[in-house]
């Protein structure tokens, strides 16, 4: 299942001339990272692992995942960064902002991306008097926001169920042989998990360090790996046709035109954690030597509200990528109301997605017409696949 990207609303301010003249560029940079010959060419593994992944780990994962499902009512996720921004992204995207409070069974939270005692608290609370399990993330084990929430919640786990219990529920994802917590992991003998030495945190989702909570969310892995190897074969494609080097060439066109910014746009509020994965991709790789897009993510329709003025009319120096899905996790449609006391009745019957379809596309015509080039990638579904 691949995206489609939609440039046909460009042709503003990027002519003919300039997409051929970087045709070669881009080129060359897939070539180098197939090549594994350019810079930070030792953490290029993520690039294979939608069919290369350690398939023994992947069934440990499935089996740790099961077992937590089983015999706990919470799963705490301590990390931060790639540590936790990817396996939050999926799981909100596939199963929605409110996950935790519709379904029923186990709950999912995510600390040790913070120093707040007022956060370390709530999540306290949250785990105060249940059955709980951690998955602690952290390559060194030193990382300090998530080396203090993990002291804090393992203590916690030890004066609830006893040490010899609380040992069974504790998860580490760790380097494979050294470091802090892989040591600490080894002693105590809980069970380890392998951030691979060759994959940046910020890509690490598609390893352990995403897949154990993803899996746990209950949400289908086997899928979502077939899906990326699917998308990794897709977006090989040495051609212009391939949408990968289509983003890559425009992103790059329009920085060197004047464009300093790139607003990261959705319609669904699910979809909006997966923009803070993307502003660390994004911020975190190219953010050096003084270069580099700023990368801002924006939830549509909420943020027209508080934004909509300064993209309209605000300095000229702003790009915007927005993401779309043909199709909806759930439909609504809007009822009559007899009376009319809103004003409402000409949407009656109509659905919510095509309302929102009509939005996105009145704000686009008003954006380009003030000047904002759009860019829009279309999603055919948020399930596993999808996200791949």
């Amino acid at each position: 299942m691949s995206v489609v990207l939609n440039t046909k609303h460009l042709s503003g301010f990027i002519n003919e001339e300039e997409y051929k003249a970087i045709y070669p560029q881009v080129e060359a940079a897939h070539r180098q990272l197939e090549a594994k010959n350019g810079p930070g060419n030792d953490f290029l593994g993520w690039m294979y692992l939608p069919r290369d992944y350690d398939k023994e780990e992947f069934a440990r994962i499935k089996e740790a995942a099961q077992k937590i499902r089983e015999d706990s009512e919470v799963l705490v996720v301590a990390g931060i960064g790639g540590s936790y921004l990817g396996a939050r992204a999926v799981i909100e995207a596939v199963k929605g902002l409110y996950h935790n409070e519709i379904e029923n069974g186990l709950k999912i939270y995510f600390c040790g991306n913070s120093i707040s005692p007022t956060y370390l608290n709530d999540i306290i609370a949250l785990c105060k008097g249940k059955k709980f399990s951690i998955n602690v993330i952290s390559k060194s084990g030193t990382t300090t926001e998530t080396s203090l929430a993990f002291r804090v919640l393992r203590k916690l786990l030890e004066d609830e169920m006893g040490v010899e219990e609380a040992n069974k529920r504790i998860y580490a994802t760790t380097d494979r042989a050294k470091g802090t917590l892989k040591q600490l992991a080894d002693a105590q003998g809980w069970p380890t998990f392998v951030v691979p030495d060759d994959v940046g945190g910020r890509y690490s989702v598609l390893s352990a360090v995403g897949l154990l909570p993803i899996a746990v969310a209950g949400i289908d892995i086997m899928e979502m790996m077939n899906g990326a190897a699917d998308a990794k074969e897709s977006y090989n494609l040495r051609s212009f046709e391939n949408p990968v080097w289509q983003y890559a060439a425009v992103r790059n066109l329009l920085y060197r035109n004047g464009k300093a910014m790139e607003i990261f746009e959705s319609y669904e509020p699910g979809f909006k954690m997966f923009g803070g994965w993307w502003q660390q991709l994004f911020g975190e790789s190219e953010g050096k030597d003084g270069k580099g897009l700023f990368p801002v993510t924006a939830e549509f329709t909420a943020d027209l509200h508080s934004m909509g003025q300064y993209i309209q009319d605000g300095p000229r120096t702003l790009m915007e990528t927005v993401v779309s899905f043909e199709q909806p996790l759930n439909e609504f449609s809007v009822p009559f109301a007899m009376g009319d006391p809103d004003l409402l009745n000409y949407l009656a019957g109509r659905k919510l997605s095509d309302i929102s379809r009509m939005a996105q596309e009145a704000v686009k015509a008003a954006h380009i017409a003030g000047g904002v080039p759009n860019l829009e990638v279309r999603v055919p579904k948020r399930d596993e696949a999808g996200f791949a």
